[in-house]
């Protein structure tokens, strides 16, 4: 339990971030800031496995 990994927890914050970010463009019809939210959550969650299987690799995980 004490064995956190603290960056995991920030990607997993910013893609919620980016996924409430295309819920209030989608209140707000603005395609373009869902198009940019899209892109950053595609982004992030890119790093989050990437940095995952760079962990996994190394046996850190």
């Amino acid at each position: 339990m004490g064995n956190i990994k603290w960056i995991f927890v920030l990607f997993s914050l910013l893609a919620a971030v980016s996924l409430m970010g295309i819920a209030i463009s989608i209140s707000l019809q603005s395609i373009l800031l869902a198009a940019v939210s899209l892109i950053f959550l595609f982004i992030v969650m890119g790093f989050g496995f990437k940095t995952k299987k760079k962990y996994r690799e190394e046996g850190r995980l």
